[in-house]
Order: structure tokens, then C-alpha cells, then sequence
């Protein structure tokens, strides 16, 4: 599976991006416009081509502009963004960490990676989906969890070495509405999209501070420009992950003083993953889903350059970025527009060991409570009954006592009436 050419057409077939990559390497290039611009004016054969159509040069010389202006543009983008120091790599000796790699766009980056050589390491909850090979490091990692990636983070230091790379891959979505999104869901989705970032820089990233080298790449997603109906939870997570990325290429270079360290954030549209299994395919030239292996190939072609970048695929949706820009009415236009291609769509509904096993201590705690409640209400219930019985067990002693006063009563006129009856006798015989 070797790195694509540039001038290939994509995965995809022919889109937008197509068109885009043609004009890039055409017109937009100065390389090709100004001896294109020269020769209209100044050869036999270009003056003769620009006579039989008027209005060539005029375009020539537009597109010389346009295509000095990106060159200006991009040249200041790439020396601000690596703080205009450059650094080199022996990818011999780099050690690459890719989360998430075990399948989807992690599993085509490792593969890519390792085909470069590179020493790569994944660390994902599930094992590998493919045949490693020798080069390809696996540790089960449960994301989720700060613990196991502090834990794991201490292993792989150990047994591989001292991680250059990091490539924040993994990725999580529920697919649900903002009432329909419990709390569980909320913090595993922010767990795995963003907060692990922050978790593995503090794992992986003094060392490349003690080196002034290395890499983090933040995959991020377009969703973090534009928030999507049923993507809420999602959306907001990719955008505090491109948020981390930001803050950490401002704080590598003015607060840890490690010009050298480089950060690339990666805004891929939809692509045909697990996690977005069912979301519409678009009109299949402007809006079209992206192969993983486009993505995958995007990250390793930055890796490789080494530079920091900020890359948004399809490339003709890098004016989403600017959304925020936009009048408000065709923001809240587009947000709402998104829903239609949300209908089949339901996200992942998986979730990570961690997660369970919190989940059902919960269950446990709230059983326990139940018993609890229901074992205090058993023994009111006991004591009214006891309380009841001992009642009755007392009326029923009162009533025999009556009875046996009332005995004992009856028996003592008889006695009196029989004395009475004997004494009357007597006085008859005496008689």
C-alpha cells in the first residue's frame, strides 16, 4: 500500500478536489504560469496563440498573481507554524505512537507507517485487525481510563523506547440528540475525542520538550466548524481537540521553548469508518465520503514532511474552517442542512471496559440502595405486623381473663345458691 502521488486522482473518483489538485499544479503554480504569461507576449508561436484568443493574457497574468499570492500565503503559513526553525528525522530511529490503530484510518497510518520503515506502536482497547508487522508494537490500552494510559504510557517507554511521534487517532460517537445523551455518554465521548490528548502529552511530550523533537498530530474532524444535528456531543469534543492543538503549538513555542517540536491537526469530512456507518454519501463530487486510506495517507504524507500543517480533506471544503466568518443566516443554514445526511446514521453504541465496569458499579451501588430501601421497608412492615399480633395475642389474653372472671363468678353462685339450698334443707328436717 505505497504512498499515492499527488498528481493521482483520488480514491474517491472525480470531485471537486480533483479540479482543485489540477489547478494547483497547473495555473496556481508560478513555475508553469509566468513562462505560460512570457510566452504569449514575447514568442512567435504565443503571440499568435493569444491573438486567436483575445483575453489569454489578461487570464495568464491573473493566474500568475493568484498563484504568487498562495505561494506568499503558504510560505508565511508554514514559517510561523514551525516558528521558522527547521529540524530533520531519521525514521530510523523514530518511534511513532498512533491511538485508535487497530482498524479504520489508525490501521491504514500504521501500515503506511510501517512500510516507511518507521517503528510504530498502537495503543487501542481491541487488538489489531490485521497481521502486524515486526515493526508494529501492540499494547491494549483502554482510553477511557487515565490510569491505564499513564500505565501503558510507562510500558511502552520501556519496551519500545521513548515515543517522537503521536498521532491522536482514536475517535468516539454516540449519534444522539442533546436530550437523548446521558452523562455517561457526554464523558466518554470527550474522554476518547479530546481529554486522552491532554492525557498522553503529559505522558509522551516532556521528553520531546528535553529534545527539542518530535510530532503530535490531533485527527479533529470538520465537525469542529460546523455542529451537526445528532452530532452535538461529537462536534463539541472535536472542536475542544482542535482547540488543544492550537493551544499546544502556541505553548511549544513561548512557553516550553521547543521550537522544533511541530503540530499538525487533521479536519477530515465523513469517512467510511464503523463510526459513521449509515451517513448520507452526498451528491458524490462536491460532498462525497472519504476513503479511510485518504485520510490515513494524508496523516503519513505530513508525518513525512515533518513540518507543522493544518490539513481540512476534502480540500474543498477548507472554507468550512472560516464558518464563524460567515453571516449568521448561512451558518445556521448549513448546521440545519446537515440533517439530512443524519437520518441513517446511529453512531457507535459500544462502549469501553472502563466505562462498563463504572457503569455497573453504579448498577451495584443503586441495587444496594434498592435492597437496602426495600429491606428497611420489610422490617416496618415485620414490626407493624409484630406490633399487630402482640395487639391481638393481648386482646385475646384480655378476653380469656373475662371469661374465666366470668367462670369463676358464675361458679361462686352456684356455690352460694347450693349452700343456700342445703341450709334450707336443714332447717326442714330440724323442723
Amino acid at each position: 500500500m505505497p504512498l499515492r502521488s499527488d498528481w493521482a486522482i483520488g480514491r474517491e473518483g472525480f470531485t471537486v478536489d480533483t479540479i482543485i489538485s489540477l489547478l494547483k499544479h497547473t495555473a496556481l503554480d508560478p513555475r508553469k504560469s509566468i513562462p505560460a504569461y512570457l510566452a504569449s507576449l514575447y514568442t512567435v508561436r504565443g503571440r499568435d496563440i493569444a491573438r486567436r484568443n483575445p483575453g489569454l493574457a489578461k487570464w495568464l497574468l491573473r493566474a500568475v498573481y493568484a498563484g504568487i499570492a498562495l505561494r506568499v500565503k503558504n510560505f508565511l503559513d508554514q514559517g510561523v507554524s514551525n516558528n521558522w526553525v527547521s529540524d530533520t528525522y531519521d525514521w530510523k530511529k523514530e518511534i511513532a505512537v498512533v491511538t485508535g490503530g487497530s482498524d479504520g484510518i489508525g490501521m491504514k497510518a500504521v501500515m503506511l507507517l510501517a512500510e516507511e520503515g518507521i517503528k510504530v506502536v498502537v495503543l487501542d482497547i481491541q487488538p489489531p485487525k490485521y497481521t502486524a508487522p515486526p515493526n508494529v508494537h501492540y499494547f491494549h490500552c483502554d482510553l477511557a481510563n487515565p490510569d491505564a494510559i499513564r500505565a501503558t504510557c510507562a510500558e511502552v517507554k520501556s519496551a519500545v523506547g521513548n515515543p517522537t511521534v503521536l498521532i491522536n487517532n482514536a475517535g468516539f460517537a454516540r449519534g444522539k440528540n442533546i436530550l437523548e445523551t446521558t452523562d455517561d455518554d457526554l464523558r466518554l465521548t470527550f474522554q476518547i475525542n479530546s481529554m486522552c490528548h491532554y492525557q498522553l502529552a503529559r505522558e509522551l511530550l516532556p521528553d520531546m520538550v528535553a529534545k527539542n523533537h518530535g510530532m503530535i498530530i490531533t485527527v479533529a474532524s470538520l465537525a469542529a466548524y460546523v455542529t451537526a444535528p445528532r452530532l452535538v456531543d461529537y462536534a463539541a469534543s472535536k472542536a475542544a481537540a482542535l482547540a488543544f492543538h492550537e493551544g499546544l503549538q502556541a505553548e511549544i513555542a513561548t512557553v516550553f521553548d521547543a521550537p522544533k517540536i511541530r503540530t499538525v491537526v487533521v479536519c477530515q469530512g465523513y469517512t467510511k469508518t464503523a463510526l459513521f456507518e449509515g451517513f448520507s454519501k452526498g451528491d458524490g463530487f462536491l460532498e462525497y465520503p472519504l476513503d479511510p486510506e485518504t485520510v490515513a495517507e494524508a496523516i503519513v504524507k505530513a508525518v513525512l514532511r515533518g513540518r507543522s500543517d493544518h490539513i481540512c480533506l476534502p480540500k474543498g471544503n477548507s472554507l468550512i474552517s472560516g464558518l464563524a466568518g460567515w453571516p449568521i443566516f448561512m451558518q445556521a443554514s448549513i448546521r440545519k442542512d446537515t440533517k439530512k445526511k443524519m437520518m441513517a446514521w446511529n453512531g457507535r453504541q459500544v462502549s469501553q471496559p472502563s466505562e462498563l465496569v463504572r457503569l455497573a458499579k453504579d448498577k451495584v451501588g443503586s441495587a444496594g440502595e434498592k435492597a437496602k430501601e426495600v429491606g428497611d421497608d420489610v422490617g416496618d412492615k415485620a414490626q407493624e405486623v409484630a406490633g399487630g399480633v402482640k395487639d391481638v395475642v393481648k386482646g385475646i389474653e384480655e378476653s380469656a381473663f373475662e371469661e374465666v372472671q366470668a367462670v369463676r363468678e358464675s361458679a361462686k353462685k352456684m356455690e352460694e345458691s347450693a349452700f343456700e339450698e342445703v341450709q334450707n334443707s336443714s332447717d326442714v328436717t330440724a323442723t
